[in-house]
């Protein structure tokens, strides 16, 4: 792995993430992100299977009120989910992922104006969410499931995370192999960003996402944080989502309930490296996390002028 991203490191244009230019300010729901610093998105899984928290906010007034927690905490967006993409998950239905979202963003619009994500690969899903007040789409397929996603994000006018993965989450782990894991995500990245705009979706409305912990080892996972200013070439915003996954207990042996210093330590490498977005289950910790790492990489670029 080392070895690995020693060679990436040295690929033209990865250059040092202090160098990269900020992405086009981007408007979600009423709000405008102009990466000037890093942005935390929290997590609400409204399911009873999510690797960290199933069926702690399965209802919908717990996760309402788990959803108010994490603006109160700093959470710029808040990103709500009602179908489990850990390993080996099994899908659900429409109608079932619509019955756990729809009333906690109903609930959420009502009391803030923050943005709300709604993390599905179901465009029927994502349409209901919006009617209820959602303001960004975030597809875990990068499009390949539905890309009828892409024709509601255009009609729609709102912006979409695209995320690499390979195969669906009850497969994904299965068959993990990479002749040239950064070159290969960037391409297939590339590749659902090209099906989105040729669907009418504006390039500066696209959000990435290289898929930490989808379809990946634990090694590719830390090589893909190491090595994230390759992304940048894009000129798109980056989202990252290490918080409590796999390849933290696979360098620490932490539980999945006590991988809080971990995913402090994989957000700050993250905002070190360029990345514009973390999505966080812990919100105020990580808002620490990101804020201090933003901090020094701040002060490295004035150091360096």
């Amino acid at each position: 792995m080392a070895q690995a991203a020693g060679q990436a490191s040295r690929r033209p244009g990865n250059e040092a993430s202090t160098t990269a230019p900020r992405p086009a300010p981007l408007r979600i729901g009423s709000r405008t992100f102009d990466f000037s610093r890093p942005y935390v998105m929290g997590v609400v899984n409204a399911t009873p299977d999510s690797f960290f928290d199933g069926g702690l906010y399965q209802d919908p007034t717990a996760a309402t009120g788990r959803a108010a927690r994490l603006v109160e905490e700093g959470a710029d967006i808040v990103d709500v989910g009602g179908e489990s993409t850990r390993p080996g998950a099994r899908p659900v239905d429409a109608d079932e992922e619509r019955r756990r979202v729809l009333p906690v963003i109903r609930a959420l619009r009502a009391l803030s104006d923050v943005p709300i994500s709604i993390d599905t690969t179901k465009v029927e899903v994502a349409r209901a969410a919006l009617d209820e007040g959602a303001d960004l789409l975030n597809d875990i397929s990068g499009l390949r499931f539905d890309p009828g996603l892409a024709d509601l994000a255009a009609e729609r006018r709102v912006p979409i995370v695209l995320m690499h993965s390979r195969e669906a989450p009850d497969t994904m782990q299965e068959r993990i192999h990479y002749d040239d894991l950064l070159g290969e995500v960037l391409a297939e990245i590339e590749a659902s960003v090209a099906v989105a705009t040729s669907r009418g979706v504006p390039r500066q409305s696209i959000i990435v996402d290289p898929g930490i912990g989808f379809g990946k080892t634990a090694g590719h996972n830390l090589e893909i944080i190491a090595c994230a200013p390759l992304l940048a070439r894009l000129g798109l915003p980056i989202l990252l989502g290490p918080s409590n996954k796999s390849f933290i207990g696979a360098v620490t042996g932490a539980p999945v309930e006590s991988r809080t210093g971990g995913t402090a330590a994989a957000v700050a490498a993250a905002v070190l490296a360029g990345v514009h977005f973390v999505r966080v289950h812990d919100v105020a910790t990580m808002v620490q996390a990101a804020r201090i790492a933003h901090a020094i990489r701040e002060a490295g670029r004035r150091g360096g002028q």
